[in-house]
């Protein structure tokens, strides 16, 4: 297997006092679907925007397709890896008074010059590749709706499409069903696994619920206090392990009542 993305070290502190991540060591390979998970604030989303530098981490290296990516200083070059890596997010980030077809267009922003960009300039292959992306979503009826007319689910689904528009290498979705119904949230589970296991497109998924990791990764990685105190595979999770990560989180604990193969399966 090749691997992707490697943390070596990796650490993440605000101000004086405040420690996101702590000497953070992990490597993913291509075409996995990992999920971190972790209680609020256990430093799961500080992870996942570290690897594209939407925050900067404090020390450490994160090796992203061969580059270091906390060494990358010039901006056309952070640009142009930054093609390589969808972002996902919880709020899905979209421009409400814009179509489907416009939102997931902007996925190829990256491409462009800052006036190329501006005008909406997109060539006929790249438009063909949209709406081929959209309608593999199941969002053929949506293609032309102005955003804000969209279910959460369906919105989430547009940001997905504007993530694989890049071409990434690597998808990371940051707290994708959180806002979701459970219908809704197995629709996106669903898709990201099906992206990574049909397309080869490496998926990082940072998640709250532990029977949804179970059920869909292919590697878990748990976070607690900023610090990896879990990394193998979910059937490999014990009672022990959810109680290091999630300390004494309720929802958790509920789940510690039964062996995560069995929660896995009533999914």
């Amino acid at each position: 297997m090749t691997t992707l993305l490697q943390f070596k070290n990796v650490s993440k502190q605000y101000g004086n006092s405040t420690v996101a991540l702590s000497d953070v060591n992990f490597s993913v390979n291509e075409g996995e679907l990992v999920s971190i998970i972790g209680p609020s604030g256990a430093g799961k989303s500080t992870l996942l925007r570290c690897i594209n530098r939407l925050i900067d981490a404090t020390s450490g290296e994160i090796i992203f397709d061969g580059a270091d990516m906390l060494k990358i200083n010039k901006k056309h070059d952070l640009r142009a890896l930054r093609t390589k890596i969808g972002m996902i997010f919880q709020n899905y980030n979209l421009v409400e008074r814009l179509s489907v077809f416009e939102n997931v267009l902007h996925g190829r922003l990256g491409y462009k010059s800052a006036l190329v960009g501006a005008l909406g300039l997109y060539n006929e292959n790249e438009k063909k590749q949209a709406i081929k992306i959209i309608q593999s979503l199941g969002l053929n009826e949506q293609v032309y709706k102005r955003c804000d007319q969209l279910s959460g689910g369906q919105k989430q689904r547009v940001g997905i499409a504007r993530a694989l528009v890049q071409e990434p290498r690597v998808l990371l979705a940051d707290e994708p069903i959180a806002s979701l119904d459970p219908n809704s949230s197995k629709v996106i589970m669903d898709h990201l696994k099906n992206i990574c296991t049909t397309l080869g497109i490496t998926v990082l998924v940072n998640l709250h619920q532990l029977d949804v990791a179970l059920n869909y990764s292919d590697r878990i990685i748990g976070i607690s206090g900023g610090r990896v105190v879990y990394d193998g595979l979910p059937a490999n999770l014990t009672d022990e392990d959810i109680r290091r990560i999630y300390g004494s989180d309720p929802e958790a604990l509920n789940l510690i009542i039964q062996k995560p193969k069995e929660v896995a399966q009533k999914i």
